[in-house]
């Protein structure tokens, strides 16, 4: 029999994705996959409909979400997996990070108009419909409102860091968001470190007590697997991976699945689960 494969790295509607968590949990059992993780940004609330579309399939489905958080002045991404969605002190400080998420639009939108590009803040909330909205909105716009050609050409010439529609977000230092991730029950696991390129802080994280890196991802090479997985074992993380799927109309991202990632390390992530320790 073929050995399971899983992806613990995914996006919808409910943030910076495309598809709907039905669509999400469609084309998961397209790819046969044995298990997906929704990670949303800053955001739960995709997780119980994914997870019902997920049971009426016969996926295993992990409840998770992706927190911006800050290390140093870097922003860093904290993947939060086996959480709880009913847990208060997770609602809520999940909603006041989307109170950033949407202040951080409204300045994005204020320096735009500022260099004569008139998208408004209106325009993006419609196309966003979600309560976790970002760039990618902001660029969706630039784009259908005809101010750019391409998202690739948005990001390049506003939005990318110190372009000239630049305005940085407000994120939770990454302390705070470990911790939060921990009291909702759940694992921490640093989210594409690759691309960071902030390894000479990962010791700090440990001491506040990150679990895991994520190690397969779809913008890691074969050698960037290896150096990270190498370097966990090293610190006594836990791996993980996904493909970071936003869906099937984002240009060059991957689509579900197209990261092979064994089913074997979702038995050890149960394993360090708070509640298996205590068991």
């Amino acid at each position: 029999m073929p050995k399971p494969y899983i992806d613990l790295h995914l996006h919808t509607h409910f943030s910076d994705g495309v598809s709907t968590p039905e669509q999400v949990a469609e084309e998961a059992e397209r790819m046969e996959l044995a298990a997906i993780a929704l990670t949303d940004h800053d955001t739960i609330e995709g997780c119980s409909r994914l997870a019902k579309a997920c049971a009426s399939r016969g996926i295993e489905f992990i409840p998770g979400t992706e927190l911006s958080t800050d290390i140093d002045g870097h922003e860093m991404h904290l993947l939060g997996y086996h959480i709880d969605t009913d847990n208060e002190e997770l609602i809520r400080e999940t909603t006041r990070y989307q109170q950033n998420r949407t202040d951080r639009v409204h300045g994005l939108i204020e320096r735009l108009n500022s260099i004569g590009v008139p998208l408004t803040a209106e325009q993006v909330f419609t196309l966003a419909n979600c309560k976790a909205p970002g760039r990618p909105h902001v660029a969706r716009g630039l784009v259908e409102h005809g101010f750019c050609g391409s998202m690739d050409e948005a990001f390049a010439r506003y939005l990318r860091k110190n372009a000239s529609g630049w305005v940085p977000k407000k994120n939770a230092p990454f302390e705070e968001c470990i911790r939060l991730i921990h009291q909702a029950g759940g694992i921490a696991v640093m989210a594409h470190p690759g691309l960071n390129k902030i390894d000479n802080l990962i010791p700090r994280m440990v001491e506040a007590r990150l679990d895991g890196l994520e190690c397969w991802h779809s913008k890691h090479p074969k050698s960037t697997v290896k150096r990270y997985r190498e370097m966990a074992a090293r610190l006594g993380l836990l791996v993980t991976g996904g493909s970071d799927c936003h869906g099937p109309s984002r240009g060059r991202h991957p689509l579900i699945g197209t990261v092979r990632v064994p089913y074997d390390i979702l038995d050890e992530m149960k394993r360090r689960l708070p509640h298996a320790s205590a068991a």
